[in-house]
């Protein structure tokens, strides 16, 4: 398995300074994140994509996965047709990114849960958009992993598991996060059950104890049976981490991955 690094934990910081990062502390895989603001955005050209798939091979550096995020935000699990549709924008276009820079992942935060409307009229509303997105998917050649995120939907690995077939597509699947449901439930029963369902994963740790996320190897997380799980489904692909902290903390972060995935 390759180790990687997610620029959501590096806010603004630019494409070059997110690869001499990952170079300096031995990751090999990074989740580009492409947002209004930053010198990687959603407008960003053919030609000027080309370019960041270029300066990343040039570091040696693989694109495990990507994320876009339009201005108009959006929300799949909203009753408002308007902010569905605003996310299915995000979605395409992070199709079209991932595509051209030759990720075959792109992660899908659908949204928060709200008070309005019903929870199957939530999950109908998202079934029914992945369905229309998924020849989008196929034709960039681009898995879309949902998220399992604190929003109050797909709460657990049978849920994740009927949604994706509910979907039908083989482009669509679920981007386990190791630590978002330690709250509530066994990191590698959800890897289990989850199988080959499983497009890409997020490395995390958590305290129950004291309810929060930490560091890689501080919390409650069993290592040895995560990866024994992921060996045992056949995952061999990108495990990037989404622990937040400055560079020592970074070079340490990608320490302790090598550790784990030798495990």
């Amino acid at each position: 398995m390759k180790i990687g690094v997610t620029q959501i934990i590096f806010g603004d910081k630019s494409l070059d300074d997110t690869l001499e990062l990952c170079t300096a502390a031995g990751y090999e895989c990074v989740e580009l994140t492409f947002r209004p603001g930053k010198d990687l955005n959603t407008d960003l050209t053919d030609k000027e994509l080309d370019t960041v798939r270029e300066k990343c091979a040039a570091a040696n550096i693989h694109i495990g996965s990507v994320i876009a995020s339009c201005p108009e935000g959006g929300n799949l699990l909203s009753p408002d047709a308007a902010e569905r549709k605003n996310r299915m924008k995000s979605l395409v276009r992070s199709l079209e990114i991932g595509g051209r820079l030759g990720a075959d992942c792109t992660l899908l935060h659908p949204g928060q849960l709200t008070r309005a409307g019903t929870y199957s009229q939530a999950w109908d509303n998202i079934v029914a958009a992945l369905k229309d997105v998924a020849p989008v998917a196929a034709k960039h050649k681009v898995n879309i992993g949902i998220e399992n995120v604190w929003n109050k939907f797909l709460l657990n690995p049978r849920e994740c598991n009927q949604i994706v077939e509910e979907i039908g597509s083989e482009w669509i699947g679920i981007y386990i996060d190791t630590a978002n449901m330690m709250f509530y439930g066994w990191e590698e029963m959800w890897i289990r059950e989850l199988g080959t369902n499983i497009k890409k994963v997020h490395f995390k740790d958590f305290s129950r104890r004291d309810k929060s996320f930490v560091n890689l190897m501080d919390g409650d997380t069993d290592w040895p049976a995560v990866m024994g799980e992921l060996r045992t489904i056949g995952y061999d692909d990108c495990v990037i981490h989404e622990v937040g902290g400055d560079r020592d903390l970074q070079i340490e972060m990608a320490r302790r991955m090598k550790e784990i995935v030798a495990g």
